[in-house]
């Protein structure tokens, strides 16, 4: 064998109880395991690894990152590896890179720059595929740090369709965009996602995305939605979805599934009744979520949505505009845009987390209501400044999460982990460098709120199942070698709000593909990743 770790106890993924094994890994698969007590010989191998005092599970699979770019621009890639993360879902919120032609890219590029960087000028990345297939061989060829796979992004089918305008699609645009999200899906997508608080995807009618739900269906896809509410129409917006997709015939997977806002406050329960209802009534419904309260996004997203109509140049004439930027304000702060999932803003929850302008630093680590006290202005003045002065490339943590909701979500029987990590700026969420960890460490060990072999199954054969994946998710023999070991006592995230780029500890070794990312604590140059594509 190429290795075998000895005297671990596996956590196999299955929510089971753990049990102490010899485990034994050859061709990148797990090809014998052997458990305390079992008769005959232990395993031998090539290099044996004592594992005694450590755990051994599946790989944790993120089902929602923001990995589009990083992984090509940064193959060390840490801020992942290092949790024990061996797959991430790409694709997400609507919005990436592919499908697109010349014009989409530069307009999609130039829109989620605070997400991924990426924008006009960003030479990190040579953005040399259309689409989603080539994209994939891109992954493919370079050689990445850990798997992935791609949803297609309904809000980029859509730019590249039809642009970003605010109307229903005409049926050849509708014909054009199923058939992007067909070939999307033959390249190897596993489903399609949505920003519907995001444009141009909001702007797409329930009818517009049944169509589109029946097209990934019919490859066995599913519907990854960050849906059209996550505040004063939470419960509605849910159950939209779940509607939606079963006209639709299509599997639902709730993205970031959380009730957010103070008109939200212990509702956990009503959101979570109506997914065992559609559960009991047959659905196929799953969703993930952040084990922290603080939400992540852009600045821009605040907006409402007619202030995106025509794409990020229009938004920032519109913000340059006195008579249109005091619409602006209006909607925000008395009316509650449906950018600000229809709640009238609150300047002192959103704090700046990043600035593609180095020069507007000084703003980052401050809330929108600290920066305008200090400048004695209002804090619609300093966010439209920034807005513009940045060119729509801030991004922010919005403190509107209640931690009851958290915990009851994390609870429930479909439940899966997903980082939602935005890896660009100066003080990114630490959700990025931190969730699993803090998944097994704080709610697992610390709180109880799910038992550690519970806590193991919702990171990765829950996520599994959902991707179609036969032979990932589980540590069973002939399934994939994808790995992580680590010290139950001692795993935590590293990462806090005031430094959100340490690296976790009490992780000592991950494997990708049976092959070392995480040895001894650091990572070493191997790429292993590779893409994982849809295969029915």
């Amino acid at each position: 064998m190429d290795l075998v770790i000895r005297g671990v106890r596996v956590i196999d993924g299955t929510g089971g109880a753990s049990y102490r094994a010899d485990v034994a890994l050859d061709g990148g698969r797990i090809t014998g395991i052997r458990r305390e007590g079992d008769s005959g010989p232990r395993p031998t191998g090539r290099r044996t690894l004592e594992a005694d005092g450590l755990a051994l599970s599946p790989g944790f699979i993120d089902m929602h990152a923001h990995s589009d770019l990083a992984l090509l621009r940064d193959p060390d890639h840490s801020a992942k590896a290092a949790q024990g993360v061996t797959l991430e879902v790409l694709g997400q919120d609507g919005l990436s890179y592919a499908p697109v032609d010349d014009r989409t890219l530069a307009e999609v590029r130039r829109a989620i720059t605070g997400w991924n960087g990426g924008g006009p000028g960003d030479t990190g990345v040579d953005f040399d595929w259309r689409t989603v297939g080539e994209y994939l061989d891109r992954l493919d060829r370079q050689g990445i740090a850990v798997n992935a796979a791609y949803l297609v992004p309904q809000g980029t089918v859509r730019v590249y369709a039809m642009g970003w305008e605010d109307r229903p699609a005409t049926p050849a645009e509708l014909t054009r965009m199923k058939q992007l999200v067909a070939e999307g899906m033959e390249q190897g997508a596993v489903g399609m996602s949505s920003g519907l608080t995001y444009t141009p995807g909001m702007y797409a009618d329930d009818a517009e995305l049944t169509e589109l739900c029946r097209v990934v269906a019919r490859y066995d896809g599913y519907y990854c939605p960050h849906h059209r509410s996550y505040g004063a129409g939470a419960l509605a917006a849910y159950e939209e979805m779940v509607t939606l997709t079963r006209n639709a015939g299509c599997a639902l997977h709730l993205a970031h599934a959380t009730m957010n806002f103070g008109v939200n406050k212990g509702r956990a329960p009503d959101l979570l009744a109506l997914l065992d209802k559609a559960l009991d009534e047959g659905a196929d419904v799953s969703l993930d979520t952040y084990p922290y309260t603080p939400g992540c996004t852009t600045l821009v997203a605040m907006l409402p949505s007619w202030a995106s109509e025509g794409g990020p140049e229009a938004v920032l004439a519109r913000l340059r505009d006195d008579e249109s930027a005091e619409r602006i304000r209006h909607h925000l702060e008395a009316v509650g845009s449906d950018g600000c999932h229809g709640v009238p803003i609150e300047w002192d929850t959103i704090e700046i987390s990043g600035v593609s302008d180095p020069g507007l630093a000084s703003c980052v680590g401050k809330t929108i209501a600290e920066s305008a006290a200090r400048r004695g202005e209002a804090p619609w003045v300093t966010a439209r400044r920034l807005l513009i002065e940045d060119n729509l490339g801030s991004t922010i943590l919005q403190h509107v999460g209640h931690e009851e909701n958290v915990r009851q979500i994390m609870r429930h029987r479909v439940h899966t982990g997903g980082s939602d990590g935005i890896l660009q700026g100066c003080k990114p969420h630490p959700r990025a460098y931190g969730t699993f960890p803090h998944y097994l460490g704080h709610y697992a060990r610390d709180l109880g709120v799910l038992t550690l072999e519970e806590t193991v199954a919702h990171l990765t054969s829950r996520p599994a199942a959902r991707l179609r994946l036969p032979d990932r998710g589980l540590v069973r023999e002939g399934y994939r070698a994808d790995l992580v070991l680590f010290d139950p006592s001692t795993v935590a995230a590293g990462s806090t709000f005031e430094a959100p780029r340490t690296l976790p500890t009490g992780i000592p070794h991950v494997l990708v593909d049976g092959r070392f990312v995480i040895e001894d604590g650091r990572r070493t140059d191997v790429l292993a990743g590779r893409s994982v594509r849809r295969t029915t």
